[in-house]
Order: structure tokens, then C-alpha cells, then sequence
């Protein structure tokens, strides 16, 4: 794997002038196709880290590479899943994907090519005999296989995930991750993941980012999870290389740094 897919390289970020940084100093390689996730507490600056990638934010200091171009700009090369879908409500699910699709391809496929890889992707998140739904008619779950679905389509380079099960029960948000783990196998996309949940970045990721507490937010121990894929949820409850990845976590968020705001 190229180790130097996406590189983050000493970047800052302050929203003031006088304010002190949110992120300080944050340095991380990404291989391609590696699943990093990125966990911490409330205002640690995840989101922001996520959005300087992304293209939605420019730092103050530093920079961001993705396969040796600097990221100053959004692009379909990084796509985006929120926690909240963001679908357009009168569109169709079939719709919504179709958007996107015709964005990044309008002048490299066909109609019927684009209409055969809008239906592809549908069903890669098992949405398409709900294609034609509109979001309104569908559970928040699907909502959501909708919105991977749209930046799946994309193809692009790296899968940004903002807390995209955060706001589901729990069962739900269980079968999704099942979803995202089985379609990064297939697809080998590099996905960087935003999430608040320890359970959810021990199952899904190859690493585990933890960020100190801000303002002057910096990474600060990496987890490598040694966990072989695929991965059943049901067999590692018990694994004690699961376990132990979670306690690591664990230790570093509520042990050495503990939410300012819970420790008041």
C-alpha cells in the first residue's frame, strides 16, 4: 500500500485571530485503502480535521495531499457522509444519487451509463427496490444507505464519514456498520471516519486516532487494531485482542483525557 495516499501534514487551524488553535500541529499518513477512524471528546476538533480533508476548511498553518495534489478545494475525489443524509426531500432516492452522479460524470458517460451505475450503486447499499421513494417514505437507516450511496458513486479517492451512524437506534446503526465494513472489502476504498462510539472505531478500523482535548486539539496515541477481516461483531464480543484494543481506548479517553466539561 502507498503510505502517502493522503497526507496531513502540521496542520493548524485557529478561527480568530486572536483565538488559540483549534487543531495544533496534527500529522497523520493514510495508506490507500486503509479504514482510520478518528475518536475523542466534544471539541476536540474531529469535525474540523474532517472538514480541512474534505475541502470545506482551510487551515491556518500546514496542508493536506491526497496522492501528492494539495487539497484547497471541495472535490469529488473526497466524498462526504454526514450524520445528518442531507437528501432533497422532492427527489427521488434514485434521484438524489443521479445528482451526484451526473456532477462527476455528465461528460464521461452516456445517459444509459450513468442511469446502469446510479441503479449499481443503489444496490450495493440494498436500496435499489427503493428507488423510487422519496426520503420522506424511508426510515432514517435508509436515508443514510441513500447518502453512502450518493457518495459511493462518486468513486472517489477517499470516503470521509462524519458520525454517519450517530443519530440511528441501535440495531440499525449495528447493520450499517455490518453494510460499510462489507462494502469497504469489496471496494477497497480508504475511508477516514469521524465517531464518538469506542465499540463502532475498534470494529470497523484498522487504526484508531485519538485526539487530546482542545482548544489546541492534537493527535495523541494511535491504535493499530489487530483484528483479522472480515470481522463478526458476535465472535470478537469475547476476543480478548478486541477487548483489549477497546480498553486502550478507553483508558486514553476517560483515564488520561477526560472531558474537561465531565470532570466540572
Amino acid at each position: 500500500m502507498s503510505i502517502r495516499h493522503l497526507s496531513i501534514s502540521d496542520v493548524s487551524i485557529r478561527f480568530a485571530p486572536n483565538a488559540p488553535d483549534v487543531l495544533q500541529k496534527v500529522r497523520l499518513e493514510i495508506a490507500q485503502g486503509e479504514y482510520v477512524a478518528i475518536i475523542g471528546h466534544s471539541g476536540c476538533g474531529k469535525s474540523t480535521l474532517l472538514n480541512i480533508v474534505a475541502g470545506l476548511l482551510k487551515c491556518t498553518t500546514g496542508g493536506v495531499l491526497l496522492d501528492g495534489t494539495e487539497v484547497d478545494e471541495p472535490g469529488p475525489d473526497r466524498a462526504v457522509v454526514f450524520q445528518n443524509h442531507s437528501l432533497l426531500p422532492w427527489l427521488t432516492c434514485r434521484e438524489n444519487v443521479r445528482l451526484a452522479v451526473d456532477q462527476v460524470f455528465g461528460r464521461k458517460k452516456s445517459r444509459a451509463e450513468r442511469a446502469a451505475w446510479v441503479d449499481e450503486n443503489l444496490d450495493l447499499v440494498r436500496m435499489l427496490p427503493h428507488a423510487e421513494k422519496k426520503p420522506g417514505e424511508i426510515s432514517g437507516g435508509m436515508k443514510q444507505r441513500i447518502g453512502i450511496a450518493r457518495a459511493l458513486a462518486m468513486q472517489p479517492k477517499v470516503l470521509l464519514l462524519d458520525e454517519p451512524f450517530g443519530a440511528l437506534d441501535a440495531l440499525t446503526r449495528a447493520h450499517l456498520q455490518d453494510q460499510v465494513t462489507e462494502i469497504h472489502a469489496r471496494l477497497g476504498t480508504t475511508v477516514l471516519m469521524i465517531t464518538h462510539d469506542v465499540d463502532e472505531a475498534v470494529l470497523l478500523s484498522d487504526r484508531i486516532v485519538m485526539m487530546t482535548n482542545g482548544p489546541e486539539a492534537t493527535i495523541g496515541e494511535i491504535l493499530h487494531v489487530d483484528l483479522p477481516r472480515p470481522r463478526d461483531r458476535l465472535a470478537f464480543a469475547q476476543d480478548p485482542r478486541f477487548l483489549a484494543a477497546r480498553a486502550g481506548v478507553m483508558e486514553f479517553l476517560y483515564a488520561r483525557h477526560r472531558n474537561p466539561a465531565e470532570a466540572a
